[in-house]
């Protein structure tokens, strides 16, 4: 799986204007429902499925990156955003460090398969350090984009 088979690039957010937490899940969400990538009446319902995974478990995996993720019944295919923020935010960390990359990720209920091979390309490419760093400092949609498509080529996993 690629990132072009689920990132919805007119959601990208390359300055995230978020301060915590649930304002960055928020903020990632209405980017998807502004792209028409998710019904805006699904919003909040979205939003909380995600925080309530969160609960579970910070998905700040750790390394600057989180990956905040849920199933949900309002979509009919795998959808997710990149955001970034250059100052961070603190996501409650595995290592404690603030968040600057977000893969937020949103799959129907009955296509865990598809779930969890974006998680795996995700974790795979997000390895590489080259390739964060030249996320974390991308200033536009435009770059970021242009960074998954390299990505999706291989172009850094050695």
């Amino acid at each position: 799986m690629k990132f072009a088979d689920f990132v919805c690039v007119e959601a990208i957010r390359a300055e995230l204007e978020s301060v915590d937490k649930s304002s960055a899940i928020e903020e990632l969400v209405s980017a998807l429902v502004q792209a028409g990538a998710i019904p805006a009446a699904e919003r909040d319902g979205i939003v909380k499925a995600i925080m309530k995974r969160e609960e579970l478990g910070s998905t700040g995996i750790g390394r600057g990156i989180a990956v905040p993720h849920t199933k949900h019944s309002s979509v009919d295919r795998l959808i997710g955003t990149v955001g970034v923020c250059g100052d961070g935010i603190d996501f409650n960390s595995l290592d404690g460090e603030k968040v600057q990359l977000f893969f937020l990720l949103i799959s129907p209920p009955d296509r865990p398969g598809d779930h969890l091979r974006a998680l795996e390309n995700i974790s795979r490419q997000l390895r590489d350090d080259t390739f964060c760093r030249f996320l974390k400092r991308a200033k536009t949609a435009t770059d970021i984009q242009q960074l998954l498509e390299e990505a999706d080529n291989n172009q850094f996993v050695s």
